[in-house]
């Protein structure tokens, strides 16, 4: 996956890019910096090109630029715009080498654009919960887009305190004593308390609202179970096989057995993801329902899956929405 952490240089200029991949649209933030305490950070914007494996982005909005206190440099002073081929040279290796540009003139070259794929960040915000949730609901648009709303306000630094001078206090004087005509009764004129001061309102940034994700449980009694198949099972054991019905774009899956969940996690990919279920341990008449962790990148999410029962083959093409999960029959052979 493109989406994650990638740190090296763009320009010479040290610089850690968080990217998010929602369908062919990239987002997320770039931290040009000198130490933790002296960067500017921008909110990007760009596209990925699956056919040519190019990832194309920009610097769209300044959000935050802190000044070290011996610096002399100014990382991230010019927005960018970066082109880079994504590579996978082996192992978990993976490289987006390319050459960078001023973002409003692509004619005006700034150099390379040289960045590793990195397991860990150094600049904590809003895009580390995506990036660590991605396959497992994180890649929702509408979580994404929610997310990319909260995380493009710029962090405005807070106004300096301004200390109102002290006054020295007037000296004390006694309050005169009034004679009222009644030579009996007398008063006297005492000041009344001083109304309490304005209290001072200090407006501080919201703290993000942290999002909940449902649980797959959750998702499972949710969603309408859409009957697919029936599958007739016998002998030992039946082997299931599933594969991404369509182009590999992250789609996860979990499985229920007769209501109760068997598997989770299981990304699907061209080769096959395979369990195998002894007959033994079945019911009559079973239900296996695949459930969507997730929608990838291009929505619905979709499986094919094959059955191999006695060394016959028998398959079925299984589709998960937000609303509804796809529900096979698995049913034991009268002897």
């Amino acid at each position: 996956m493109i989406t994650g952490v990638w740190k090296g240089r763009i320009n010479r200029q040290k610089v850690e890019v968080k990217i998010i991949q929602k369908g062919d649209s990239l987002t997320g933030t770039s931290y040009y910096y000198e130490s933790a305490s002296h960067y500017r950070r921008y909110s990007i914007k760009g596209y990925f090109d699956p056919g040519t494996n190019e990832a194309i982005w920009w610097d769209d909005q300044l959000l935050e630029e802190k000044a070290g206190r011996f610096s002399v440099s100014s990382p991230g002073k010019m927005p960018l715009l970066a082109r880079a081929d994504f590579n996978c040279p082996g192992g978990s290796k993976m490289m987006l080498d390319g050459k960078a540009t001023r973002r409003d003139d692509e004619n005006d070259p700034k150099g390379q654009v040289d960045l590793d794929k990195a397991g860990n960040t150094d600049f904590a915000d809003e895009w580390d919960y995506i990036i660590d949730n991605y396959m497992v609901g994180g890649n929702d648009p509408y979580l994404i887009d929610s997310i990319a709303a909260l995380a493009s306000q710029p962090v405005v630094s807070p106004p300096p305190v301004v200390t109102a001078p002290v006054r020295q206090a007037p000296p004390l004087v006694s309050a005169p004593v009034v004679i009222n005509e009644d030579p009996v009764r007398k008063t006297s004129s005492v000041p009344g308390p001083k109304p309490d001061p304005k209290p001072v309102i200090v407006q501080s940034k919201p703290e993000p609202i942290p999002v909940v994700l449902p649980t797959i449980e959750e998702k499972f009694s949710s969603r309408q179970k859409v009957f697919i198949k029936e599958i007739p099972v016998a002998g030992d054991s039946v082997e299931l096989r599933f594969y991404d019905n369509a182009e590999i774009d992250g789609d996860s899956i979990s499985l229920f057995l007769n209501n109760k969940l068997l598997y989770q996690h299981i990304r699907l990919a061209a080769g096959a993801w395979t369990i195998k279920l002894a007959v033994s341990d079945l019911a009559q008449d079973n239900e296996l329902v695949m459930v969507a962790e997730n929608m990838g990148s291009i929505p619905p999410n979709t499986s094919y899956m094959v059955a191999i029962v006695n060394g016959v083959k028998q398959d079925a093409y299984l589709a998960s929405t937000e609303g509804s999960s796809a529900m096979i029959r698995l049913v034991k052979k009268s002897p």
